[in-house]
């Protein structure tokens, strides 16, 4: 076994952890007796041999052991090695890709050409699993067909296999993944594609196993979604019962092995824990691919989800809660029903089914008042102690900065919200990467439990959810939060919406903000307060923030000075106080501070003679953009007591940075009240970049008849079904709301164009 691997100079080879004279052993370790050993090698083949996909000559001097050792009946787990094979062989590149090098986490390039010779080593080997159609192991039957459809020379001949064994195959995972490669032969193939749907719609309706026929559905909409029947949602509603009906539970079956040192037994180990209980777990990504296929299908992927959320089979009604957030998150609909339905999901008994509940609706805001009742409830049964699920978890996203929660009016209708100018560029909105988890007393950040890879259920993400759907019944339990030791950062930040009713929480979280230290790490425990104060207005609060100000450490201390500020403008009159710490900052070296003294010293004294020479400077053509649209957001926020700054506004609506430009046309209009000049700079933006519709539909929305000349891009936008800002295997924590907010703007725009005035 293995033969001739000493003859090959592995240390002259590379992979992402420098030189490959470590192979060898990793090879040795795939073959051995030892479970722990052969998982540590798997473990560090993907690691460093493939890591993250990439194919180093290392990866490319594997292949003939690889290959051999699949080929041996003797070794134990091959079918992990048949997916190393399939993963490694199975990159597609296009024809510019080919002639290019890709780049890898040291900097360095790997040579596309790697890639295809990679392809083309496993190709020229593949016969190898033609073999293993019919191996003993059925992880290895498992793994074969996918590896075929995807490397194999000759499709024909694979299809013509796969469908054979189909007929006597008796094991339920590896019949899916043979039907599965049959539609992934027809999808690469365009010459095969026409036989293999019929075939597939044939098998979809003659087959006895009604798991067989829905995986032959999936893969046949897949194929060939312009073919999808107008019945697919009853049809694949019945389906889902028959299986329910016909199932064995899970429950009680195998044990599964113990804690794992290697990343690829913590995945194994999170894969075994989701199916554990589970009668058909394989049910779920038969319904990721039928949702694919019907992609903008959505009141049919909606009446889909609906039936399942009713299932009285919760595993259904799991699947059903995190397929609707791919759904909604891509895509605009009728969801009222489904949040309910969701809504409900919080009362059951399993925690994994609350727990998808929970984490679903925190990111939903306004459109989750349909499950506030539910949410309410779940809340008022939670002890004020620790949640019942993890409350860590991975950050929504409410990350640190200019950002990090929706712009917010204080007295005088001065937005203080980000003033770093790109805030609405892609992954518009406030905090798109992750976040700490929770604000705790001195020397606490992170969340009980730390980071978990679960999610989060529990106390927490329901009052998250409760209180982002503008529910006062959060308030109280906020308070109770409050006095807890540790608090969630997302819980401060959603106070936003909340209104007057939250008042109340000012004197809590004066509390917290004076036992925050001035130290490194004052950013990131002062900014979710001082959030949280600027939304309820705590003025009394004054004393602490001034303490903030004037104390930031070097570290960090503009945005902790420019987010103190934000909370002083928030305070208006009441904050007269910090007047000569205001002064003193209009002269500071960062344009966010300095306007954003300039912003609070203009909410507290209304007076534009000190602020508009400062923002001016801010505005000149030689400065950086997030400098200029910092300037221009504050004087839009002073209105037209800053008319003396349009000449300064008006050489930036020719910026080459699109931002500089919406931010200078939006202050122009708030300015002088004239569209002619703002305008066609909006309008010609809106089309230029989806991330500014919002910034550009309020001020739309704030022009009414003048604006007279966007009414079809705005009844445009409105007949859309896909999310302005929907992102291709990524989302923010605030899309789904941003988006929510430009329809709502849209449609304020057009009732004030049709009534000619509010």
């Amino acid at each position: 076994m293995l033969t001739g691997i000493e003859e090959v100079d592995w240390a002259s080879l590379g992979h992402a952890y420098g030189p490959a004279d470590d192979v060898p052993e990793l090879l040795r370790g795939l073959a051995s007796a030892d479970p722990a050993e052969r998982e540590a090698a798997l473990d560090g083949m993907y690691g460093a041999v493939h890591h993250q996909g990439d194919v180093y000559d290392s990866t490319l001097a594997c292949i003939p052991f690889l290959l051999e050792l699949v080929a041996d009946p003797g070794v134990q787990d091959r079918g992990c090695i048949v997916e190393l094979l399939t993963s490694i062989g199975g990159i597609e590149l296009d024809d510019e890709e080919e002639m290019t090098e890709h780049p890898c986490d040291d900097g360095e390039f790997i040579p596309a050409a790697n890639y295809a010779m990679a392809a083309a080593a496993i190709a020229a080997g593949s016969d190898v699993f033609l073999g293993l159609v019919a191996d003993p192991d059925p992880e290895v039957r498992l793994a074969v067909p996918c590896a075929l459809a995807s490397l194999h020379p000759e499709p024909s001949l694979v299809l013509t296999l796969l469908r054979e064994r189909l007929t006597v195959e008796r094991d339920t995972e590896v019949r899916l993944a043979l039907v599965a490669a049959v539609g992934q032969i027809a999808l690469r193939h365009a010459s095969l594609r026409a036989e293999t749907v019929d075939w597939l719609g044939w098998l979809a309706r003659a087959a006895q196993d009604p798991g067989l026929r829905l995986a032959a559905l999936a893969q046949q909409a897949r194929c060939a979604p312009g073919e999808i029947s107008d019945d697919v949602v009853p049809w694949v509603t019945a389906l889902l019962e028959e299986i329910r009906t016909t199932s064995v539970s899970g429950a009680g079956g195998e044990t599964l092995r113990g804690a794992a040192p290697t990343f690829i037994g913590q995945v194994r180990e999170l894969l075994e824990e989701h199916a554990a209980g589970r009668p058909a777990p394989w049910t779920e990504e038969l319904l990721r691919t039928l949702h694919a296929a019907l992609d903008d299908r959505v009141d049919d992927r909606i009446a889909l989800i609906l039936a399942q959320l009713r299932s009285p089979d919760r595993w259904q009604r799991s699947d059903a809660i995190w397929l609707c957030g791919g759904l909604i998150r891509v895509w605009r609909g009728r969801y009222e029903e489904v949040v309910r339905l969701v809504g409900d999901q919080l009362h059951d008994p399993e925690p994994r089914l609350r727990e998808a509940a929970a984490s679903f609706l925190e990111r939903l805001f306004e459109l989750g008042a349909p499950a506030a009742d539910a949410l309410a409830a779940r809340l008022a049964r939670s002890s004020p102690g620790p949640a019942d699920g993890s409350d860590g978890g991975l950050g929504d996203g409410l990350g640190d900065g200019p950002g990090s929660g929706p712009g917010i009016r204080p007295v005088g209708g001065l937005d203080t919200g980000p003033v770093g100018g790109f805030d609405g560029g892609p992954g518009a909105g406030p905090g798109t990467g992750l976040g700490t988890s929770s604000v705790g007393g001195p020397g606490e950040l992170d969340g009980p439990g730390g980071p978990s890879a679960v999610g989060r259920s529990g106390r927490d993400g329901a009052l998250i959810a409760l209180a982002r759907a503008g529910d006062v019944r959060a308030v109280p339990l906020l308070a109770r939060a409050l006095e807890e030791d540790e608090v969630r950062r997302e819980l401060l930040y959603a106070t936003d919406g909340l209104g007057p009713a939250a008042a109340g929480l000012a004197p809590l979280l004066r509390r917290r903000l004076a036992r925050v230290g001035l130290d490194e790490r004052l950013y990131d425990r002062a900014a979710p307060l001082l959030h949280a104060l600027a939304a309820v207005r705590g003025a009394q609060a004054l004393p602490e923030v001034l303490r903030i100000l004037r104390g930031a450490p070097a570290n960090r201390r503009d945005r902790v000075r420019e987010a103190a500020l934000r909370t002083l403008a928030a305070f208006g009159p009441a904050a007269r106080e910090a007047v000569p710490d205001l002064r003193a900052l209009l002269a500071d070296g960062s344009a966010a501070v300095s306007t954003a003294a300039a912003g609070a010293l203009w909410a507290v004294e209304e007076d534009p003679a000190e602020v508009l020479p400062v923002l001016e400077r801010w505005l000149r053509p030689d400065l950086p953009g997030a400098d200029r649209c910092a300037a221009a957001r504050v004087l839009g926020g002073i209105g037209p007591s800053a008319v003396a700054a349009a000449p300064a506004l008006r050489p930036a609506l020719g910026s080459r940075d699109l931002w500089v430009r919406v931010r200078a046309a939006a202050a122009l209009w708030r300015v002088t009240g004239e569209t002619e000049e703002a305008l066609p700079v909006l309008l010609a933006a809106w089309e230029e970049d989806r991330h500014a519709r919002v910034d550009i539909a309020e001020c739309l929305a704030e022009m009414g008849p003048a604006a007279s000349e966007a009414q079809l891009v705005l009844l445009t936008e409105l007949t859309r079904r896909r999310r302005h800002n929907a992102r291709e295997g990524a989302s923010g924590t605030y899309d789904i709301h941003l988006d929510e907010k430009l329809l709502t703007l849209c449609r304020a725009a057009l009732a004030r164009m049709e009534r000619g005035a509010y």
